[in-house]
């Protein structure tokens, strides 16, 4: 019983990793140079800062575009030295985008994304199997958007978020003789975005961006315990089921970033992205039946989380090398979303350096970007107390990534 209690916690976990841990695949451009944001070239640039679509330059701008992600989890019992990896399947974060000036200072646009999600899958008899077995995140973002221009050099933007999302979670439970799995599809939530976009001269871009927190709202959520039913009653379970709410906290987001030509063929872009993770300290699971809370109230669960500000410094370039192709590379670091202690399986969080790469060709307002990377995570070695859940765990990603664009004037 106490394992199930604690199976059902890390819910708060796993869904927290659906939508706190981004996957910045919103612009092939924009990974290829690192994801630095400060380019106002097509559509695509709404997502990261709505002020950019006022500096697009055609009155109608498209873009659309799609990444592979392969990852692998390697997990070892220090102990027994017994070794298990994971069997991801292919990420596929998606993206389109339009945006359309109504007048010089007016412009309108809409960005789909999918920013926050992933599936990973550990052999059913590893070590962890207690924890997490298979769990799938999915989260898309819905964001209409508006821009206007107060000067010929500044604007202003702002975005309506709507953000929906599920998880599919699978895990072992030995001590009732069989599994759980915690589901929610229609988890929602509502957030907006805020962003300036600054080209005092020709040669500079800058754009400052603010995305509020989005509150997750599950109120559908079902946990399914495949037992016996002879344990039904004990659980209060109505044909092995019971329900739960929850809010899920996804903090805000802000971003600084600015974009240089050296020369007209040549340009330089940084940014500096900070997430105040620390807003999320604990989740509050609310079940409809099962005593699985505390003692205040035996539904209520509520599980302290130890999430922290993150900082990631980025840098890219790119370089015409004639009017119709360009190359990009870029490199940034990324920061783990919790310290060593506190790691979990369901949602592995790793210190990395990523490289990236790509090349753009353009012709007659057409685009096409291709886009790779690789990412060198640092592994953990750790000893989770709450979880009982020690080893080490390391890790492995690459990236490749393909977009279109059309742009009238």
């Amino acid at each position: 019983m106490k394992k199930s209690i604690l199976a059902l916690s890390l819910l708060a976990a796993a869904m927290a990793h659906a939508g706190g841990f981004r996957v910045s695949l919103q612009g092939v451009r924009q990974f290829a140079m690192a994801h630095t944001s400060a380019h106002a070239d097509d559509a695509s640039v709404g997502f990261y800062n709505p002020a950019g679509i006022s500096f697009i330059p055609s009155k109608l701008s498209l873009a659309a575009g799609g990444f592979g992600v392969f990852s692998k989890i390697n997990y070892q019992n220090t102990s027994t030295l017994q070794s298990f990896d994971t069997d991801n399947p292919v990420g596929t974060p998606l993206y389109a985008a339009a945006a359309y000036k109504i007048s010089d200072k007016f412009s309108v646009g809409f960005s789909f994304t999918t920013p926050f999600g992933s599936t990973v899958q550990y052999p059913e008899d590893w070590s962890g199997r207690e924890l997490v077995q298979k769990l799938a995140l999915k989260a898309m973002y819905f964001q209409p958007m508006i821009s206007l221009k107060l000067a010929d050099w500044a604007s202003v933007g702002v975005s309506y978020i709507y953000a929906t999302g599920s998880v599919d979670w699978d895990k072992a439970a030995t001590n009732l003789g069989g599994t759980l799995n915690i589901k929610d599809e229609k988890a929602k939530g509502h957030g907006m975005g805020l962003g300036f976009y600054l080209r005092p001269t020709d040669k500079l871009d800058v754009s400052l961006a603010y995305r509020s927190p989005v509150d997750m709202k599950a109120d559908k959520g079902t946990a399914t315990f495949n037992i016996s039913p002879a344990l039904y009653n004990g659980l209060k379970l109505v044909d092995g089921k019971d329900a739960f709410t929850a809010v899920l906290p996804l903090v805000e987001e802000y971003t600084i970033g600015a974009t240089y030509h050296v020369t007209p063929s040549w340009l330089i872009s940084a940014d500096f992205n900070y997430s105040g993770w620390s807003r999320y300290n604990q989740l509050k699971l609310d079940f409809a039946n099962a005593p699985v809370g505390n003692q205040v109230d035996n539904t209520v669960l509520i599980t302290p989380k130890n999430f922290k500000n993150t900082r990631t410094f980025r840098i890219g370039t790119e370089y015409m090398f004639n009017e119709m192709f360009a190359g990009r590379i870029g490199y940034y670091y990324d920061e783990a979303v919790y310290d060593t202690q506190f790691f979990t399986p369901e949602t592995p969080s790793f210190d990395a350096n990523v490289i990236t790469a790509g090349f753009g060709v353009k012709v007659r307002g057409f685009g096409i970007d291709f886009a790779a990377g690789k990412s060198f995570p640092k592994y953990r070695t750790f000893n989770n107390i709450a979880t009982r859940f020690s080893g080490q765990a390391k890790a492995s990603s690459a990236y490749v990534g393909l977009g279109v664009t059309y742009n009238l004037k």
